[in-house]
């Protein structure tokens, strides 16, 4: 085996991706690295925009996915994995490609809505009938509840939580920075597990039967409930919550190198057809398709939707004050 195939398939096999055989591949491939749990997302999308590509150009394509935190798809890439778009759920993810040169510097640019085809929120899941009275976040720091969320050190998904924690308190004490460290602290201790992912999280909760409450993306809790029984959780959005967008780009050297720079530019502008804003929204995730959007109006409860910008500046200076090796989330989980 020649030892690019042989890297290629190591890889593969620790980030739990297919490789599609000589014998039944299609005459060209994309790699698509994307966050967690987006796995049956584009399990739907995925045959779909193969169909679109064949009808408009009469070629025959296949499509694999590989599937982890969105942190560590982005470092196997700058490790050698050889995707040709990412769609990831935080931007630093795909800023940290851009850094490395293997996506555009203006990548936020290039497409719509900050490169950003569908967005969503931080919400609950809690155990039938709401049994502790959850609905916003000022219940979560009572005595009585306990939380399960992925850990904001290895999940973007858990960065969301924590921020959109941070933002409520923010703007329920006024600023005053030592009633907002009490509230996080009290927050923080009140967390029952951290797992390293969205999917672990979901273990703790559904199957461990760990906590009160599940706080995930608001598609993630829709979906889970959908699955394992729509009598036996409720989905709760509080009044205050985040904007989490969920950005793409193409890996421009990567895709150009594979010979597929048309079709990775093709699958991420189809995320934006009517077609695809409606599979988004029936994953429960917010579009931006007017349409569409009217058509599922229903599904999604307004809400006060506070932008990471406002919360912590920017995405890098939340990253480096809160996140970083020794930032806020670490002192204020140290006990007093």
């Amino acid at each position: 085996m020649r030892f690019h195939t042989l890297r290629r398939t190591l890889i593969a096999t620790a980030l739990g991706i297919g490789l599609a055989t000589p014998a039944l591949a299609a005459e060209r491939e994309i790699l698509n690295s994307s966050y967690d749990i987006a796995r049956e997302l584009f399990a739907a999308i995925n045959p779909e925009f193969r169909n679109h590509w064949q009808s408009e150009h009469g070629e025959e394509i296949g499509i694999q996915q590989s599937h982890g935190g969105s942190s560590a798809q982005a470092r196997a890439i700058l490790q050698g994995l050889r995707a040709d778009v990412v769609t990831y759920n935080q931007v630093t993810d795909v800023q940290v490609l851009a850094d490395a040169g293997l996506v555009a510097e203006d990548w936020q640019q290039q497409l719509p809505n900050n490169a950003s085809p569908y967005y969503s929120t931080t919400a609950f899941l809690v155990r039938k009938d709401n049994p502790k009275g959850i609905e916003s976040w000022d219940d979560l720091v009572r005595d009585d509840v306990k939380m399960v969320f992925p850990n904001p050190k290895t999940s973007g998904n858990g960065r969301y939580t924590y921020l959109a924690a941070w933002g409520f308190a923010d703007q329920h004490f006024d600023g005053d920075e030592e009633q907002i460290h009490d509230f996080m602290r009290t927050f923080l201790r009140n967390v029952a597990v951290f797992d390293t992912g969205g999917r672990g999280a979901t273990t703790s909760f559904i199957e461990r039967g760990i906590g009160d409450v599940l706080i995930s993306f608001e598609s993630e809790v829709n979906n889970i409930r959908q699955e394992y029984g729509e009598d036996d959780y409720e989905v709760i959005v509080p009044p205050v919550s985040i904007l989490a967008e969920f950005p793409v780009a193409v890996v421009e050297p990567n895709a150009e190198r594979n010979g597929n720079l048309d079709l990775a530019q093709a699958y991420l502008d189809y995320l934006y057809s009517e077609e695809a804003q409606r599979m988004l929204a029936g994953f429960n995730y917010r579009v931006h398709h007017e349409a569409v959007v009217e058509e599922f109006a229903d599904r999604f409860p307004d809400t006060e939707l506070l932008l990471v910008e406002d919360i912590a500046g920017s995405w890098e200076e939340a990253m480096e004050t809160h996140f970083d090796s020794g930032g806020l989330l670490d002192q204020l989980q140290r006990r007093r």
